[in-house]
């Protein structure tokens, strides 16, 4: 039920192992990593798979990846396995390796991006050959216990399922082939699992009113409060500060929200027929560049998006009948990433929607979003009583009372000197 996300409810990363050949004491298998989410993708540094070998099987060779740890191979002469672990822990390869030690989308470090931003990206695979595992689909025993860190915690990965052999057409597109044995583990995502507190919050401003609503204090909690720095310390000077650390920890400038990412919507201009909205996400982490960031709002009138620029945009319809989602992420070599805290980071657009006369208004918050997520997890809102409000309706009354009274004088005082 956590793992459950209402606007892409049938998001995961299955991971497929497809045997492809054996050997005298096992098989060589191809592992292929397919992330099926929408808007959540695998960053920096990336994806990291580990599971439990179901007999005494060991690695003798990748290609594409690697083990972490070799383990104790003590009992084997003349050629060691790559790994010997009863658990080992794999991780891809990073860019530039040699070309004997590749494999087809392999060597990008982990990163693999979402389903709905780029599908061709959204895929990372290796080889392995596994020795004193069986040779035939009787004798072979499935792995246990997958899991999945992408890069972090959150993830939660089922059983292996053996399925139907994956099928593949040769180069020329004339033949079939087919897997000698197959099986799928699919992991699904929690917000709840991968933190403590919110990773971002929302701040609301609008043309017709003077006050901009922040984002509610300690939204992403205040434990890091000590930790903080200001925009003008001196320690941001010293070389290398701006470096991501091994174990992930953030250094945030100092606000009210203690966010790493604040998004501002700000309600820009009423049109006859359309109205323009300005939206900004702004980096506070010193140490943390987003690659490949998305932005999903939802909103009733994104219906009806008529222009939007300096972002790619695409719907996300998981309800064919209902349309008031939308992801917006950067453009390839131009904003597609979101810089470190300081002046260069933040990255802004404005979208042009065209009203439809039955729903819209300024009224009740109507104007602003429902929910917004970055880069997967759910950004927290301010409370609804707190959204910029339209000119006190009691004033309006009060100046066209005041003009209905004037006007007969006015007139009268025209008849006479006519």
């Amino acid at each position: 039920t956590a793992a459950y996300d209402p606007l892409d409810p049938t998001g995961n990363i299955t991971i497929k192992w497809d045997i492809v050949s054996w050997t005298a004491d096992g098989y060589t298998a191809v592992v292929t990593l397919n992330n099926f989410q929408l808007y959540r993708h695998i960053m920096n540094p990336g994806w990291t798979m580990g599971w439990t070998w179901a007999k005494k099987e060991v690695i003798w060779a990748m290609n594409g990846a690697q083990a972490t740890e070799q383990g104790d191979c003590s009992k084997f002469k003349g050629n060691i396995p790559h790994s010997c672990k009863k658990t080992p822990t794999v991780v891809d390869l990073l860019p530039g390796v040699p070309y004997n030690q590749q494999f087809t989308n392999c060597c990008k470090g982990g990163v693999v991006a979402a389903w709905g931003q780029d599908p061709s990206a959204a895929v990372s695979q290796f080889q392995i050959s596994v020795g004193q595992a069986g040779t035939s689909n009787k004798t072979v025993k499935v792995p246990k216990n997958f899991t999945l860190l992408g890069p972090g915690p959150g993830y939660t990965c089922g059983p292996a399922k053996v399925v139907p052999s994956t099928k593949f057409l040769t180069p020329d597109l004339r033949r079939k082939t087919q897997a000698l044995m197959t099986w799928n583990v699919t992991c699904t995502y929690s917000q709840f699992l991968a933190r403590k507190h919110p990773s971002c919050c929302v701040s609301l401003s609008s043309f017709y009113n003077d006050t901009i609503t922040p984002c509610p204090s300690c939204a992403c909690g205040c434990e890091n409060k000590h930790t903080c720095v200001n925009n003008d310390a001196k320690i941001l000077s010293m070389a290398g500060i701006h470096k991501p650390r091994k174990d992930n920890t953030s250094l945030l400038q100092c606000t009210h929200h203690m966010c790493p990412v604040r998004v501002h919507w700000h309600v820009k201009t009423n049109y006859k027929e359309y109205w323009r909205v300005k939206v900004s996400v702004t980096n506070f982490n010193y140490r943390m560049n987003y690659t490949l960031w998305t932005l999903v709002v939802q909103h009733p009138n994104l219906n009806n998006v008529t222009q939007v620029f300096s972002f790619d945009y695409k719907p996300l319809v998981p309800y064919e009948s209902i349309n008031d989602t939308g992801m917006f992420y950067g453009m390839k070599f131009f904003n597609d990433v979101l810089m470190e805290a300081g002046p260069l980071g933040n990255v802004q657009s404005e979208l042009l929607l065209q009203k439809d006369a039955n729903t819209f208004s300024l009224r009740q918050g109507w104007a602003f979003p429902r929910k917004v997520y970055f880069n997967g997890d759910e950004c927290i809102l301010p409370s609804p009583d707190s959204y910029p409000f339209l000119p006190n309706s009691g004033r309006k009354s009060d100046f066209l009372g005041l003009w209905s009274t004037l006007i007969p004088g006015l007139l009268l005082v025209l008849l006479c000197f006519g």
